[in-house]
């Protein structure tokens, strides 16, 4: 007997514009679905894509861009939240500014778009997928601040799930490193080698879609995507 499976519909993909989120928001289109993307800039988004620039750590205009979305598309049915940024440096080399906008980003920048789609994804019984990591995991040296910013974020989709079960669906990714331009623009000790294990974000975009087509009643509430031979997991 086969298996049911809900229709994609309006996904609002945060950091929708590069990279994991970028192949989500192409992952949606190709399933039918109706991609929105909130961006630091948009410049990239396909041509025809409702993309709207924002800084998610501005949670006013972040959540003013989220109830607007919704409102343009007459409700929501999913959101991710694949916004992130990282600057990888010893605890006392990074700048407090630094450091808190990593937080900033990563985790209140989450929270801030769920908070402001609440109302449209419980209008559609909708789903939240979160990207945290694999050092939401374990914690590596020199990450203080994206390890503390992604552990955060593990935990708020665990709360989150059990404050909402039965009303919405509650998806935590948990990527290991994924061959994109996150690790650009920094120091060479900081950049993957020539041997790293990467993976493909097109497949973490299709394991975030296996999450959003679960039938009605149906949750994933964690998956972890990695190379075959990962070596930091577990």
């Amino acid at each position: 007997m086969p298996v049911p499976t809900t229709p994609i519909g309006r996904v609002l993909v945060t950091g929708g514009a590069s990279g994991l989120g970028a192949a989500v928001v192409a992952a949606v289109a190709e399933a039918g679905g109706t991609p929105i993307v909130l961006d630091l800039r948009v410049d990239g988004v396909p041509e025809g894509t409702d993309a709207v620039a924002v800084d998610v750590t501005d949670t006013e205009a972040t959540e003013r861009a989220v109830r607007e979305a919704a409102e343009r598309h007459g409700g929501l049915d999913a959101v991710v939240t694949a916004a992130g940024i990282d600057k990888p440096a010893p605890i006392g080399g990074i700048s407090s500014g630094d450091w808190e906008r990593i937080v900033g980003v990563n985790l209140l920048g989450t929270a801030a778009v769920v908070r402001a789609a609440l109302p449209a994804l419980e209008a559609t019984h909708g789903r939240v997928v979160t990207i945290s990591s694999s050092l939401a995991l374990k914690g590596v040296g020199d990450g203080t601040a994206y390890s503390a910013s992604k552990f955060g974020v593990r935990g708020f989709s665990q709360a989150l799930a059990a404050e909402t079960a039965g009303r919405i669906g509650v998806t935590n990714i948990i990527p290991a490193g994924m061959r994109t331009a996150f690790f650009e623009g920094r120091t060479e000790q900081y950049k993957p080698g020539p041997d790293a294990q990467l993976i493909e974000p097109e497949y973490v975009a299709n394991s975030i879609l296996f999450a959003l087509s679960q039938p009605a009643g149906c949750e994933i509430r964690e998956l972890s995507i990695m190379p075959a031979t990962e070596p930091s997991w577990p």
